[in-house]
């Protein structure tokens, strides 16, 4: 069980966390036809949406209230009403994620009574859904955002299905913030092996992972999951949980629909992919295929291949809590020592991680620990490379955003055959590091050589 070490500093000198709103904005980018709509400066969300951009290399739809001096003070409900009625009659959306900021939330914008007097002044959009979500910057993170967006989903469009006939081929799956595009289609292909269908809340894998629509350009998300889909979730036979953080929309979903759940923490390593495949095998009554049974004897054998590697090494991991403690069960299960774990905010998650301490803190906090325990590997997003040059660790990249490695976003490291790419890339960047080390010359060889 991990101490959960809180910060001492009165600000974040380099910071680590991406904010709540960029999460809920995420979460929204995963369903189809859809428009974010995040209130508050025009700045703040041109800053998300570059993120976004440099992340995914991709167009992003994502709108603005554009509240300036004038607003902030008198009141921005008038911008709230004019946005979602431009939006509808421009972009003729099915679903509107409205996402608060730090400014609207100091400013206690009362977003849901906003809405209703939108419908009361626009009864002809009574076919988009607006679905309010509070996201203040100066709370949470990008995962506790993500996951508030998802609750609010099934608040809005799973309710009125409990009770629904159900249909035995099809499970709910609720993603978390920490798996890419890459891993939600390892997912899908995964879960179809065994003749299910499933419907992935949200599903990024079909709106950001990097194709070309025939339109050749669309103002909404390109793809994700279906109104239709998320209407229907009620009639599934089961539903399948990633991510500690989606606790609470699991629970909702669970009193809505009566629905029994499988929960994991991650599908990263041998015992957790068995632990997902057995729960798959429950649910269908199939036997897992014998192309799966290939990648699992694979992946045994890239962790026999590689063990010399990982036994001993030296990591640190700096990300949100659902992302950090996959990724440090991961490496304590390879045998290699976790000595500075640093995450971007709080959560349930972080004590139970087979490590000494987590520290909830920024880029600094981390690199004072990763310089004092002198690091081998260091895990973090592309702030991270900054670093890994001071400290002279290797660098492999995870979480958001990742802007200096081209397909980032698209690696899949669940799984079976996920696990094993894994596997391999950080054993790869292990074995470089430690060529790379001076071979120790005794001083006294130096003095006789004199």
């Amino acid at each position: 069980m991990a101490d959960i070490l809180s910060p001492t500093k009165p600000l974040a000198v380099n910071p680590l966390k991406a904010s709540q709103p960029i999460g809920a904005s995420l979460a929204f980018l995963g369903i189809e036809d859809c428009m974010p709509l995040e209130h508050g400066a025009r700045g703040c969300t041109s800053f998300n949406k570059l993120f976004f951009m440099r992340h995914f290399n991709e167009p992003i739809p994502l709108q603005t209230t554009a509240m300036d001096q004038t607003t902030t003070v008198l009141g921005a409900d008038d911008n709230v009403i004019e946005a979602l009625a431009t939006i509808c009659a421009k972009n003729r959306p099915k679903v509107i994620g409205l996402v608060t900021t730090g400014l609207s939330e100091m400013q206690g914008a009362d977003v849901p009574r906003t809405v209703k007097e939108f419908r009361r002044s626009h009864p002809e959009f009574a076919s988009v859904a607006v679905i309010p979500v509070s996201a203040s910057d100066t709370l949470g993170c990008l995962e506790t955002g993500f996951a508030g967006a998802v609750e609010a989903m099934i608040k809005e469009f799973v309710g009125l299905t409990a009770g629904a006939r159900k249909d035995p081929r099809q499970v709910n799956v609720l993603a978390s913030a920490m798996l890419t595009p890459g891993d939600l289609e390892e997912l899908r292909i995964w879960i179809e092996s065994f003749g299910l269908e499933p419907i992935i809340l949200p599903d990024i894998g079909l709106s950001l992972d990097g194709h070309l629509v025939e339109s050749g350009y669309s103002t909404l998300t390109y793809g994700g999951t279906s109104r239709s889909a998320l209407e229907k979730m009620g009639e599934s036979v089961a539903t399948f949980v990633i991510g500690r953080s989606l606790s609470v929309a699991a629970d909702l979903l669970q009193e809505a629909t009566a629905i029994p759940d499988w929960r994991f923490d991650q599908l990263i390593g041998l015992s957790e992919c068995d632990a997902f495949t057995q729960a798959l095998a429950e649910v269908s009554g199939q036997r897992p295929s014998s192309y799966l049974q290939r990648k699992r004897e694979q992946l045994t054998d890239a962790m026999v291949d590689c063990q010399f590697q990982f036994g001993g090494a030296k990591v640190g991991i700096a990300a949100d809590p659902d992302l950090l403690g996959a990724l440090a069960q991961f490496f304590v299960g390879m045998g290699a020592k976790i000595v500075a774990a640093v995450a971007s905010a709080r959560s349930g998650r972080l004590e139970d991680l087979p490590i000494e301490s987590v520290v909830i803190g920024d880029l600094e906090d981390f690199e004072i620990l990763v310089q004092q325990e002198g690091a081998d590997l260091i895990v973090a997003n592309s702030h991270g490379a900054e670093v890994a040059r001071r400290t002279g660790a290797a660098l492999l990249r995870a979480g958001f955003p990742i802007y200096d490695a081209y397909g980032a976003h698209s690696d899949a490291w669940i799984g079976y055959g996920g696990t094993r790419r894994l596997i391999f890339t950080a054993a790869n960047l292990l074995a470089a590091h430690y060529q790379e080390l001076q071979p120790y010359i005794s001083r006294y060889r130096n003095e006789a050589a004199e």
